[in-house]
């Protein structure tokens, strides 16, 4: 692969924030298809894209890359399928606003579960930041009570949780490379799909515009998010990654806004606030400590 320098490197990152970020919009035009039937279809079109990716990377080795990723790519791809399911039906469920600024809230996670599980002391200046997010979410959450809503703001977090539990097992294994364990994730949430919507008795038949949708988000706005970050993040510190991935928390409700007219209640839009406030002072607080 060419080599790609650090400006390009932003942009393409930025780039990804810019696909994830019409996740939500885009999941509230598909018309009946549940979350496991949008999960499914999403996987498939994800790891399609994906798959190639991996192919032109490795020069023709992808399989060999998949069944490098041991242990801690099993247990990041599976902490994905958490991500995934949890995503979609957040999104579903509560206003795409309110659920993007909670999935914000894995990186706090992620330092929270890699101070027990890795040994990685947390900074004073992370703990403000924590404490703020903390405040910000409840905040959020306090006009969403309603069983809906409740639901659907759970359902965020466990996101948030699959993501940080991604991200540990990444740290876990020292895998510089998350393009196999993703796929592993896809292929992961294409059998548990199938087997939560067997047990249901849906079945996996939708509408074929459904399908379309779905499929079309897993390859141009998941996949093609994914991989524009997995060539973009090989010359960008975690820092600089957890400050340009703020793109998609902040564009998510805006799409939701311009598209949809969906309009955030003053709440979450204060919650929210404080939240990304907290984002940035933990970013800044680790560029300035590099």
């Amino acid at each position: 692969m060419a080599h790609v320098s650090y400006k390009i490197g932003v942009l393409l990152v930025m780039c990804a924030g810019l696909c994830w970020s019409g996740m939500g919009t885009s999941i509230r035009f598909v018309d009946n298809a549940t979350t496991w039937q949008i999960l499914f279809y999403r996987s498939l079109g994800m790891i399609f894209i994906l798959l190639i990716y991996v192919f032109w990377q490795s020069k023709g080795h992808a399989i060999k890359d998949l069944k490098n990723v041991g242990l801690p790519g099993v247990t990041a791809a599976i902490s994905l399928v958490l991500a995934f399911a949890g995503s979609i039906y957040a999104f579903q469920s509560t206003s795409i606003a309110n659920a993007a600024f909670i999935f914000a809230c894995a990186p706090f996670l992620t330092a929270i579960l890699a101070w027990p599980l890795l040994k990685e002391p947390i900074r004073k200046n992370t703990w403000w930041a924590l404490l703020l997010s903390i405040i910000g979410v409840l905040i959020m959450v306090s006009s969403g009570l309603s069983f809906s809503g409740l639901k659907g703001n759970l359902a965020a977090l466990i996101s948030a949780l699959g993501f940080a539990g991604f991200t540990i097992s990444l740290r876990w294994g020292k895998l510089n490379n998350m393009t196999p364990a993703i796929i592993l994730g896809g292929i992961f949430s294409i059998f548990f799909a199938m087997f939560i919507l067997l047990a249901n008795q849906n079945g996996l038949v939708v509408s074929i515009s459904d399908a379309i949708k779905s499929i079309a988000m897993g390859i141009f706005l998941l996949g093609g998010g994914m991989v524009l970050f997995s060539i973009g993040s090989k010359v960008l510190t975690a820092t600089n990654l957890a400050l340009l991935s703020m793109v998609e928390v902040v564009l998510a409700p805006v799409w939701g806004w311009l598209i949809l007219r969906e309009q955030a209640e003053f709440s979450t839009l204060l919650g929210g606030g404080i939240l990304f406030f907290a984002l940035i002072l933990n970013a800044f607080s680790g560029v300035r400590k590099t």
